[in-house]
């Protein structure tokens, strides 16, 4: 096959060209997967993580901070205080010149800091809106 193309090439006034033994190799798609690593079947892509430890980073930053902060409860009522400690299910909120509460947090809406403009810590809760949340942290 060689002695032909020569001629080709010659009766054509083209020189030859180095390579002129090109071979085609197919690879079979499994080769290919097993060399680039594709998953199979069997492996599945993992979930992302259930928890990302923010709430605990937020908790942590505002108890140790003693950070004013404002619950807003599903039924509309708002409690002024400071986080004390917190669980899985539950905060304690500690009031001044009150009784501290122990908050399940699936009666929370959303919470926020405090603003100055919001009574602080000694005086009596009031009601606020929605629009007023600076920092809310939903549940």
């Amino acid at each position: 096959m060689r002695d032909r193309s020569l001629e080709v090439f010659s009766a054509r006034g083209l020189k030859e060209p180095e390579a002129l033994n090109h071979t085609l190799i197919r690879a079979s798609l499994s080769n290919i997967r097993v060399q680039v690593g594709a998953p199979d079947e069997s492996q599945k892509k993992t979930p992302p993580p259930e928890n990302t430890d923010a709430e605990s980073f937020y908790y942590l930053k505002q108890m140790r901070a003693r950070t004013p902060m404002a619950v807003v409860l599903t039924s509309g009522e708002t409690l002024h205080g400071v986080i004390e400690w917190y669980d899985q299910r539950c905060i304690k909120l500690t009031r001044a010149g009150e009784p501290n509460l122990l908050i399940m947090k699936n009666t929370i809406r959303y919470l926020y800091k405090q603003p100055s403009s919001m009574p602080s810590q000694t005086e009596p809760a009031a009601k606020t809106g929605p629009g007023l949340a600076a920092d809310p942290i939903r549940h």
